[in-house]
């Protein structure tokens, strides 16, 4: 009985991976269950006995890849060198697929998941510069919040990595020199 159920949660998690991987390759709304069975090496009614439906399949892929970027983006709260890594190590791995599927949130199920991938980059400056934002007078957090946003966001990266062709490491520093510079000057 527990090796079945381990080799059925190992095909939910390959049909899981290959969902990720192919979204990493062409547009979400392009994906089709025989290339996610295939991709995964099993069959179409295996998908659909663990997901349901095609919509079941993305809102469980959804659902992991949202914890695996709340797990990369972990940094100690009041570290500002570590959130600043953490967050440009996250962005080297997933930047460019987040950056096409920002392109394609006119569609309303990739709103639903860029949705809350904002609320969840604002959350994590929340708790990751707490400290900071704590030590502020309350009128202030909020406009600080808003700039930590700013300089820790996907696009500051872009513009940095992307379009400057600057390297990982001038990137991580200039956003560092970014968040240190609003930490220091307040709002």
């Amino acid at each position: 009985m527990r090796a079945r159920a381990e080799a059925k949660a190992a095909t939910r998690l390959r049909v899981l991976r290959a969902v990720l991987e192919l979204s990493e390759e062409k547009m979400t709304i392009e994906i089709t269950l025989d290339e996610v069975a295939s991709r995964a090496a099993t069959s179409v009614q295996t998908v659909l006995r663990h997901f349901g439906s095609r919509d079941g399949l993305l809102d469980a892929a959804v659902a992991l890849a949202s914890a695996e970027v709340e797990q990369e983006r972990r940094a100690p709260a009041g570290d500002v060198a570590g959130a600043v890594e953490a967050v440009v190590a996250h962005y080297e791995r997933r930047g460019d697929f987040v950056l096409r599927l920002l392109g394609q949130e006119h569609d309303p199920r990739i709103a639903a998941v860029v949705g809350p991938g904002k609320e969840l980059h604002r959350r994590w400056v929340e708790d990751t510069f707490g400290p900071q934002l704590q030590a502020r007078p309350e009128g202030d957090r909020e406009a600080l919040a808003d700039l930590l946003v700013v300089a820790t966001d996907l696009y500051t990266w872009k513009l940095l990595r992307r379009d400057r062709g600057l390297d990982r490491p001038t990137t991580q520093s200039r956003m560092h020199a970014m968040v240190t510079a609003i930490l220091a000057g307040g709002d």
